[in-house]
């Protein structure tokens, strides 16, 4: 994850983007929609309440998409890899961004307008029906959430959240997965503050579930991140002493 070089039509995307949803020949059409562009680290590529309509498919690099809440503080609402189309709302209810997108390291995306984007899926009906599915997926994801953060605690939301993260972007196989994530950030997108964040990955560290690095988790047991994940006690419960 986090491959910020150019990748062709045969590489390896994740199911759950947009590229990963669609077979050989229609990827290469979608790969080949809009001009490239370079987004440098912390570049901003769509900004909030902007009016601009075009969307960007992820080819290298990660993003992630924030907004601000009524207070003024600004909330981490997703993280974005390769294969992911970004900013595809606007161009299709034609209403302003619901939140900004800032590259997490150098991006490398495909600059599509939705002119473009609407004549592709009218040639290519699967890479419609495709783009339908992910749009759906995101949905369905921010709904889970929802769900998920129903009266859990701050450890049980930071596993289920990386847990997610990592089975939708790890390679196929493989029980490990990178995140590239700071701490800040986790506790925007989990909805606490960073104290209880540090307490959360203290634990999730000494049960040797993680490792952590700067701007990066490294997770190394998925089946451990998720029997924590299942584990995790309503928030305000009473911890439950060992062996009992």
């Amino acid at each position: 994850m986090g491959n910020t070089r150019m990748r062709g039509a045969g590489a390896y995307w994740p199911p759950a983007g947009l590229l990963g949803r669609v077979g050989e020949a229609d990827r290469r059409v979608l790969l080949g929609l809009g001009h490239g562009v370079v987004y440098p680290a912390g570049q901003i590529t769509i900004r909030e309440a902007d009016t601009s309509d075009f969307a960007l498919l992820l080819i290298g690099g990660t993003v992630k998409v924030t907004a601000h809440a009524q207070d003024g503080r600004e909330a981490l609402l997703a993280v974005r890899m390769a294969g992911d189309l970004v900013g595809e709302l606007a161009g299709i209810d034609g209403q302003p961004r619901v939140g900004t997108v800032t590259a997490c390291g150098r991006v490398l995306a495909r600059y599509i307008l939705p002119s473009e984007l609407v004549a592709c899926t009218k040639q290519h009906p699967a890479i419609g029906l495709a783009l339908n599915a992910s749009v759906v997926a995101k949905l369905r994801t921010a709904t889970g959430r929802i769900v998920d953060f129903t009266g859990c605690d701050v450890l049980g939301r930071l596993a289920r959240i990386l847990h997610h993260l990592a089975v939708t972007y790890r390679r196929p196989g493989r029980n490990e997965a990178q995140l590239p994530l700071s701490q800040p950030e986790m506790a925007t997108l989990v909805g606490a503050a960073e104290s209880s964040i540090h307490k959360a990955l203290r634990v999730l560290r000494e049960s040797g579930a993680i490792v952590t690095g700067y701007r990066r988790i490294t997770i190394l047991d998925l089946d451990h991140l998720a029997r924590i994940a299942a584990a995790a006690e309503p928030a305000g419960s009473p911890a439950i002493p060992p062996n009992t």
